[in-house]
């Protein structure tokens, strides 16, 4: 009976929207990025910088994309971001800069979909 309570119990978790999900992604890559600059583990630090550096990939592709419907000062905006995270990454793993500048990008962008999400 427990089995088939937590089954439907998992079904029934509300779907997130587009913004909620990338919200979601953003949240947790920023605390993997936030965790490990605090503790100062440089193979930590390391994997969450790659796992920052593949989402804002992820999200060069997507602005890039004929099909999006971002409004085109965003889709630049967004982009930017992205090559700034390319460059700011390989400064804090090969200069021992440290990831305050790319953390505060993600919280920017956080703050952002916040917001778009309130309208």
């Amino acid at each position: 009976m427990q089995l088939a309570q937590h089954a439907y119990h998992s079904s029934a978790a509300p779907t997130k929207t587009g913004r909620s999900g990338e919200y979601d992604t953003l949240a947790r890559v920023t605390s993997r990025l936030r965790i490990a600059s605090e503790q100062g583990n440089f193979n930590q630090l390391a994997a969450a910088i790659d796992t920052n550096r593949r989402m804002w990939a992820t999200i060069a592709a997507s602005v890039s994309d004929a099909q999006n419907s971002l409004p085109e000062d965003l889709k630049a905006t967004l982009f930017y971001l992205s090559e700034f995270t390319i460059v700011q990454s390989r400064k804090v793993l090969k200069d021992g800069l440290d990831a305050s500048a790319l953390i505060d990008v993600n919280l920017s962008v956080m703050r952002g979909l916040n917001a778009a999400s309130a309208r």
